[in-house]
Order: structure tokens, then C-alpha cells, then sequence
């Protein structure tokens, strides 16, 4: 998550012919196959977690598992695509001059694919019992229509804080710490712990795509694309607002 040529980690603002004149490979294929095997291992970390301790009905450690693997995908890939990993991230990303737009749809389609990839990987190494005792860790935490506003407002206000971490403490040059990797993934732990009673803390949609396909688990699914979908636009907003970077403007340069 720290500065590809293309700006993940400092907005950096270039013309379409200057882009165009970087190796597309270093521009195009090597970002989106890192985001594919980070949202994979991510995911497949994740689900795994959930999976394997779903008889202790504690939260501690699928979010420690989940943080952790965060921070160390994001530390050891973030160099190369910025470390996205979640199509919430991409989207605040775009909105506040760090990702190039021509990058979102392919970013999220990768994403997306790791997130079916890591939920089968799970699935492949899970016994059966275990894998439907835990709805092959789709996000069944909202039962019933008189949970979903609470669970959509969870949804929101927690991707505001992973969305606000990522923006303040990687991409913004005034607030850049070299230990973003790891503040991202305490915020996934923090808001696990928080939340993970009232919405299952999803933040990401690849995270509930992947198992919801394996499990084929489909209701109340649409909160995990709104939830962290509204947060990214709401910290996207708000940095441009109040960040104070000159570098970035309501409509992106080059555009």
C-alpha cells in the first residue's frame, strides 16, 4: 500500500499519454494479478479462521487471524498495487486521487476472483461438517428484516474507519507512517471486535462474495456491498474536503 508508479501510496497526478507510456505489464497486469493473490490469501485466511472455530462462538480469533493476514499481505504486496485487496478500499482509492480509474473495474474483478478462489480454498480444506456448521463462513450474523439497518449503519461506520486509515496513513503524503500495513489491519481487528455481533464486520465485498457463493448464502448479502460501498464514498468526500493536499481536486486531474 505504499506508492506504485500509478499512486496508491502518494497521489501522484499524470496525463493519460504519461501513464501510457509505462510498461503496461508494470502498469496493468502486475497490479491486478497482486490484487487477485492478496484478496486470495486474505480471503482464504479469513474464511479458514471462520470455519475452524465455529463452535467458539468468540470473535477474538477470527479477527486476529483476519488483521494479521491483512497486515502482512498489505506489507509485503502493497509496493506493487497499493494493497487494496477489498473493491471499498479501490473505490476511496479512486475518489481521492490514489488509484488511477482506468484500475477500478479490473481491480475489483480481481478481488473478486480472490475472493471466490480463497473461499473454495477454504472450503477444499474444511470437513463438510464444519464447513455448512459455519454456512462455509458467509456472513449470517442479520436474521431477520429488524437487523438490517443496524447492520447496514455497522457497515458504514466501520469501513469509515479502515477507509479513513487507509487515506490518512497511506495514500495522503501529509500523514503517510511506514506503519500503515500494520495500523490497517489493527483497524480490521478493532472493528471485527466491535461489530462482529451486529453485522458479522465485512467491510469488504470480496470477503462476502466469495463464501456466499461456496455456500451458496445469499440473504441479506446486498448489506456488505452497500455498507462498505457507502463508507468508501463518505471518507472519499470527506478527505477531499478536509485533507488539505493540494495534490487533489474534486475531479481528478488527467480526466
Amino acid at each position: 500500500m505504499c506508492d506504485p508508479e500509478f499512486g496508491s501510496g502518494k497521489v501522484k497526478e499524470q496525463s493519460m499519454s504519461g501513464w501510457w507510456h509505462v510498461p503496461w505489464c508494470k502498469q496493468f497486469l502486475q497490479p491486478c494479478l497482486v490484487e487477485l493473490l492478496g484478496s486470495t490469501l486474505f480471503i482464504f485466511i479469513g474464511c479458514l479462521s471462520v470455519i475452524q472455530n465455529q463452535q467458539n462462538t468468540r470473535t477474538l480469533e477470527p479477527a486476529l487471524a483476519q488483521g494479521l493476514a491483512l497486515s502482512l499481505v498489505v506489507a509485503i504486496l502493497g509496493n506493487i498495487s497499493g494493497g487494496h485487496f477489498n473493491p471499498a478500499v479501490s473505490l476511496v482509492a479512486v475518489l481521492i486521487g490514489g488509484l488511477n480509474l482506468i484500475l477500478l473495474f479490473p481491480y475489483w474483478i480481481c478481488q473478486l476472483c480472490g475472493g471466490l478462489i480463497g473461499a473454495a480454498l477454504a472450503k477444499a480444506l474444511s470437513s463438510e461438517e464444519k464447513f455448512w456448521n459455519a454456512s462455509g463462513a458467509a456472513f449470517v450474523t442479520v436474521q431477520e428484516p429488524g437487523q438490517v439497518v443496524g447492520a447496514v449503519v455497522a457497515e458504514v461506520i466501520l469501513t469509515i474507519l479502515l477507509a479513513l486509515v487507509v487515506c490518512m496513513g497511506v495514500i495522503n503524503e501529509k500523514t503517510q507512517d511506514t506503519l500503515a500495513p500494520f495500523f490497517v489491519g489493527f483497524s480490521v481487528i478493532v472493528a471485527i471486535l466491535a461489530g462482529g455481533t451486529v453485522s458479522g464486520a465485512c467491510m469488504n465485498p470480496a470477503r462476502a462474495f466469495g463464501p456466499a457463493v461456496m455456500a451458496n448464502h445469499w440473504d441479506f448479502h446486498w448489506i456488505y456491498w452497500l455498507g462498505p460501498l457507502l463508507g468508501s464514498l463518505f471518507v472519499g468526500v470527506l478527505v477531499r474536503v478536509f485533507s488539505g493536499n493540494g495534490k487533489t481536486t474534486l475531479i481528478l486531474k488527467g480526466w
